[in-house]
């Protein structure tokens, strides 16, 4: 079955549904049942995808022997959030196929 695109006007208003902190607070819950299993899975896909090879290793040791100590900080805040948004952003592409494998499964009468 080919995917379905989506509308930018469906997506915001996904975004905006999670927005509730009802719905939210499920989806939270949920996350922190998953999140062993979930955590593993972020590693694989950093490290398969090679996120955190080459640049990474070097802006790192840039980050590590900077002199100027508030250039560090900020080469190492920079790092983190980096670090951060590709984690956010692999960690939402581990979640949409976790999603789709679980409709797949209950697609095909899984549990």
């Amino acid at each position: 079955m080919p995917e379905r695109a989506f509308t930018d006007a469906e997506l915001d208003a996904a975004v905006e549904a999670l927005s509730d902190p009802e719905r939210f607070q499920a989806a939270t819950e949920l996350i922190q049942q998953a999140a062993p299993q979930l955590q593993r899975l972020l590693g694989i896909a950093l490290k398969e995808g090679g996120w955190f090879e080459g640049s990474h290793e070097q802006a790192l040791q840039v980050a590590a022997l900077t002199d100027d100590p508030e250039e560090r900080v900020s080469a190492v805040r920079t790092l983190m959030a980096e670090e951060a948004r590709l984690g956010m952003m692999v960690g939402v592409a581990v979640g949409y196929e976790l999603a789709r494998e679980l409709e797949r499964d209950n697609d095909e009468g899984g549990t």
